[in-house]
C-alpha cells in the first residue's frame, strides 16, 4: 500500500516536473552549453568545433566595460525605483486606505499605468521628451524656463534619469496595490487604541504601520529589484540604449550581442552572469528579511 501511494504521489507531480524540465532545466542546459562556445547563430552548431571554454566569461568579466556600465545603470534605475517609486506607492496606498469619497475610482486610476503597453508608453514619452517639438520643452518655454530646454533623451546627463522617472511612473501602480492590501490587513483597533493614548499620525505610522508592514515592504522591494533590473521594452522603445551606451541595461546588451554582433555564445554567457547577479541579490534580500522578521 505504501508503494502504491508513493507511486501515485509521484504521478501527480510528474506533469509539473516535466513542464519544469522542458521549459527551465533543458533551456538552462542549452544556454550554459552555448556560453562555452563561439557561435554566430547561423552556421551548423558543433560543440567540439565551436568550444572555446571560459573565454566568453573572461572577456565579459575583465574586458567588457560596456557590460558593467549597463549593470551600473540598471542599478541606478533600481535605486530610484526602490526609493521614489515605492515611496509614492506607499503614500497613495495610505491615502486610499482611508474612508474617502471616490476611493475606488482613485484605486483604478493609480493602477492604470502598469496595465498600459510598455511600447506605447515609451513612444508617447519619447515624443514628450523630444528636443524639437516635445511637450516638455513647450511647457518649459511657456513657464519662462527656456534655459532648461534640451533634448532630454539625447543628452547623456539626463537620458538615464528620464528613463528611470518614466519607469517609476509606470511601475508604481502594482506597488500601490500590494501596499494597499497590506494596510487593509492591519486591525483598525490598533490605530484607535494608539489615538486614545494620544499618539499623532506620525507616531501611529512609526509604531503601528511600519512594524506590521515589514513583510510587505520586503516583498515589494524584492519584486522591485528583480523587475527593474530586467527592464527592457521601455528602454528599447524610448532610447534603444542610446545616446552611446548611456541607457544600456543588461537585457539590451544581451540582445545587442545576439542580434547586432551575432555572438550567441557571448550573449549566453552574459545571461548566465546576469542570472547569477539576480540570484545573489535575491539571496541577500531573503537573508536580510529573515533577520528583520526575527528582530
Amino acid at each position: 500500500m505504501r508503494t502504491k501511494a508513493t507511486i501515485e504521489n509521484y504521478l501527480f507531480v510528474l506533469p509539473a516536473v516535466l513542464i519544469f524540465s522542458i521549459f527551465y532545466i533543458y533551456p538552462f542546459y542549452k544556454v550554459f552549453t552555448l556560453s562555452l562556445c563561439q557561435w554566430d547563430g547561423i552556421a551548423n552548431f558543433n560543440f567540439a568545433e565551436n568550444f572555446v571554454g571560459l573565454r566568453n566569461f573572461k572577456e565579459l568579466l575583465f574586458q567588457d566595460r560596456v557590460w558593467w556600465q549597463s549593470i551600473t545603470q540598471a542599478g541606478y534605475i533600481t535605486l530610484i525605483a526602490l526609493t521614489f517609486q515605492n515611496a509614492v506607492a506607499l503614500a497613495l496606498a495610505m491615502a486610499c486606505d482611508r474612508d474617502i469619497k471616490g476611493g475606488n475610482i482613485y484605486r483604478v486610476i493609480f493602477y492604470l499605468p502598469p496595465v498600459l503597453s510598455e511600447v506605447v508608453v515609451g513612444l508617447v514619452w519619447r515624443w514628450i521628451y523630444d528636443g524639437n517639438y516635445g511637450l516638455l520643452n513647450h511647457w518649459l518655454y511657456n513657464l519662462g524656463l527656456g534655459h532648461l530646454v534640451r533634448d532630454w533623451l539625447s543628452d547623456p546627463k539626463t537620458a538615464i534619469t528620464c528613463v528611470a522617472t518614466i519607469h517609476c511612473w509606470k511601475g508604481f501602480g502594482w506597488g500601490f496595490i500590494i501596499f494597499l492590501a497590506g494596510l487593509q490587513t492591519i486591525p483598525r483597533q490598533l490605530y484607535e487604541a494608539a489615538r486614545v493614548d494620544g499618539a499623532n499620525s506620525w507616531q501611529m505610522f512609526k509604531s503601528v504601520t511600519i512594524p506590521l508592514m515589514i513583510p510587505v515592504f520586503i516583498l515589494v522591494s524584492i519584486l522591485t529589484i528583480l523587475g527593474t533590473m530586467q527592464v527592457f521594452v521601455l528602454i528599447l522603445s524610448m532610447t534603444g540604449g542610446g545616446p552611446g551606451y548611456h541607457t544600456e541595461v543588461p537585457v539590451t546588451r544581451i540582445l545587442a550581442s545576439m542580434i547586432g554582433s551575432s555572438r550567441f555564445g557571448y550573449a549566453c554567457s552574459q545571461g548566465i552572469i546576469f542570472g547569477v547577479i539576480l540570484l545573489a541579490v535575491s539571496f541577500i534580500q531573503i537573508r536580510l528579511s529573515r533577520r528583520m522578521n526575527k528582530a
